[in-house]
């Protein structure tokens, strides 16, 4: 196996509910990865 995982390489463990919005999930993603907006 192995995580799903999304276009941009992140892992899709909790997006991978999200992926019918693309374009949404990217901007999610970037808020959960988003060491510069958390720090």
């Amino acid at each position: 196996g192995g995580n799903p995982k999304t276009p941009w390489g992140k892992p899709a463990l909790g997006l991978k509910t999200r992926k019918k919005n693309k374009s949404s999930n990217k901007m999610i993603v970037r808020r959960r990865d988003g060491k510069a907006l958390a720090k």
